[in-house]
């Protein structure tokens, strides 16, 4: 077994490596269009095996980026450390935890204390860094597709379905955000795509707009969308409100820095 660098630059390196593979597979991907499934002999099977692939390198790049400086996992780590039974012929390390009258809220103190420790030492390219990680740590390969196919800055429709009142307003909301942009992403579960869109654009990364005319032709496709018309059956009365999706500026930033076409 390969022995890890100091200051756990193997883990590190390891993870860059795997960022790399998966954003160099779904970046081809991506380009490609391989992913829409074109009807050509052995495509299907094919594409099976890149999205097995691919979800081996992401979730074995989730597991290491959980180990990167994740300040809650190293105060467990160390909590565990300190309640291991010794282990005679063996150099134990000496872990430091400021006692508690709450031990069960200590890995969280730990935690903060680590977060403000690193707030000390980072530079600005560094807490970016270390942003981004947590972001990118956050999202599913499913919602990165979405994201590639917004990082151009084109628009996509997207459609709420709300229940219309007997004054010519809205009641509930039935669904939200149901787009057109997870069809052209090539997403695994398109039935997921409206909550896809709303946890990217709670991470900041996608922003909602007012309706674009030019879109039309899209959003009449869109309402024919099957989460769209099983959203109808939950209303008396259906309306649309329509707007659309684009990726945002700290979106933007994001992509340009993870971007697997410029590694």
């Amino acid at each position: 077994m390969n022995a890890e660098r100091p200051n756990g630059r193997g883990t590190a390196d390891e993870v860059a490596d795997l960022a790399r593979r998966a954003g160099q597979l779904a970046g081809w991907a991506a380009r490609t269009g391989f992913a829409l499934g074109r009807k050509l002999p052995g495509v299907e099977t094919a594409e099976r095996g890149v999205r097995q692939v691919e979800r081996q390198l992401l979730t074995e790049l989730r597991r290491r980026l959980d180990e990167v400086d994740d300040p809650y996992h190293a105060a467990l780590t160390a909590a565990s450390a300190m309640n291991r039974p010794s282990v005679p012929g063996t150099v134990e390390a000496t872990v430091t935890i400021v006692p508690a009258r709450d031990n069960a809220h200590e890995p969280l103190r730990a935690a903060m204390a680590e977060l403000l420790n690193h707030s000390i030492g980072f530079g600005r390219d560094r807490a970016r860094e270390y942003f981004y990680a947590i972001i990118l740590r956050q999202l599913t390969p499913d919602e990165a597709r979405i994201l590639s196919a917004l990082s151009d800055g084109s628009p996509f429709p997207a459609v709420d379905v709300v229940e219309r009142t007997g004054i010519g307003g809205t009641g509930r909301v039935a669904l939200r955000n149901a787009s057109t942009v997870g069809k052209a992403a090539g997403v695994s579960l398109p039935d997921q795509v409206p909550g896809y869109v709303t946890r990217l654009i709670g991470l900041g990364l996608v922003d909602l707009d007012e309706e674009v005319p030019s879109l039309e032709t899209q959003y009449e496709i869109l309402l024919t969308d099957e989460t769209v018309r099983d959203a109808e059956k939950h209303v008396k009365r259906a309306k649309y409100v329509r707007r659309t999706i684009h990726i945002s500026r700290l979106g933007a930033q994001f992509w340009q820095a993870c971007d697997p076409s410029l590694g």
